[in-house]
């Protein structure tokens, strides 16, 4: 049976049970037949412009490239991200080279998810941005003609969804400080750390914010395993949740050393990637942070937290500097996560959506069909 007549038809069954209803009311509120169409995919760049100057261990930026697209189907659009910050080694021009390759009009049934992004996924190795912005639209389109938002399609619950954490870079005492009064509204902070001013950063934290659970993303930047233990041990005694991506991704052996050794979890970022991973990091990391443009969008996103679930692992939600596009799509994966970083929206002055909103520190989802925004 047709999926979208399934269920049109057990909506109709469901209303009629519940109270009389006219046949006029029925043929109004049943879902007119669509023409056969075909998938037509179009894109174009928009630079996204940050609050602040993001200083990580390795490099300083004020802007982040980005690709916005869209998929439509029968008149109905869905809407993807591509983002780009430097280390994915994505630039404007290789996502549009790589989303103008596709041949997605050969496709005529958007249902058939498994086959439009396995062929994706194989038209070239990499470019998993521009694979997530595919994928994301994709799932907005589907979700729009379902009528459901994807969270309720996974049959997730909307009530369990964790606090996000806020983000303060790298930077000097003066806005660190304007930062930290930018997150009060926040119930979890987020550190970059990973040069020589790691300790002053959090200390002036905890200055301002006594209480509040802190994490850190080192994004690789500490360069010993000794010294990468004596911070955790400095940290667990601040109130740390855990540490992320320590290391440089290639140092292995010196991660699964600390792991074993230290009083938090070691949460893996830049050395993890897409699904094959999580089994080649189990014992070496205690957990994942999913973003979608690594993971190549919300179809490989959703195994990787079923897979990383059952190898009792630690599972975060996390984001690029995005707009409430991608972000909005990662958040439906957030009511079955352990930690969740999702406020690359809020460090861009330029989004273009409206879609889940923080509220007293929570994700919130909102009943938006498909991913779940709207253009501003």
């Amino acid at each position: 049976m047709d999926r979208r007549k399934f269920i049109a038809g057990a909506g109709l069954g469901i209303l009629a049970a519940a109270s009389p209803i006219s046949l006029s009311a029925i043929e109004a509120i049943t879902p007119k037949p669509r023409k056969s169409g075909r998938l037509n995919l179009s894109f174009f760049p928009y630079e996204l412009k940050l609050r602040h100057a993001f200083n990580l261990a390795r490099y300083s930026r004020t802007t982040t490239p980005d690709i916005q697209v869209q998929l439509e189907y029968d008149g109905v659009i869905g809407y993807g991200e591509c983002s780009m910050p430097p280390y994915l080694g994505e630039s404007v021009e290789s996502v549009s080279k790589f989303l103008s390759s596709l041949d997605l009009s050969q496709f005529n049934d958007p249902f058939k998810i498994q086959d439009i992004l396995t062929y994706v996924d194989g038209v070239a190795p990499n470019n998993r941005a521009a694979k997530a912005g595919v994928d994301i639209a994709l799932h907005d389109l589907l979700g729009k003609i379902m009528g459901q938002p994807w969270y309720k399609i996974w049959g997730y619950n909307p009530e369990k969804t964790p606090m996000t954490s806020f983000t303060i870079g790298i930077d000097t005492e003066e806005v660190v400080r304007q930062k930290v009064e930018e997150a009060r509204p926040y119930k979890v902070i987020k550190v970059k750390m990973g040069l020589d001013k790691d300790q002053e950063t959090i200390n002036i934290i905890r200055e301002m914010m006594p209480d509040v659970p802190i994490c850190v993303d080192v994004n690789q930047g500490w360069k010993t395993k000794e010294h990468g233990l004596e911070m955790c041990h400095w940290l667990a005694e601040r109130n740390c949740l855990f540490v992320e991506q320590p290391f440089d991704k290639t140092m292995i052996d010196e991660t699964a050393w600390l792991r074993e050794r230290s009083p938090l979890p070691i949460i893996a970022d830049e050395a993890f990637q897409r699904l094959p991973d999580i089994l080649r990091f189990k014992g070496v990391y205690d957990g994942i942070n999913i973003k979608l443009m690594k993971s190549t969008g919300l179809y490989e996103a959703h195994k990787m937290v079923t897979l990383a679930k059952s190898l009792d692992m630690k599972v975060m939600i996390g984001c690029m500097t995005e707009t409430s596009c991608a972000v909005t799509a990662a958040a439906n994966l957030s009511p079955v996560v352990d930690y969740c970083d999702l406020d690359g929206n809020l460090l861009i002055a330029n989004d273009r959506f409206t879609g889940m909103t923080v509220e007293n520190g929570k994700v919130t989802l909102h009943d938006i069909p498909g991913i779940g925004v709207k253009l501003l």
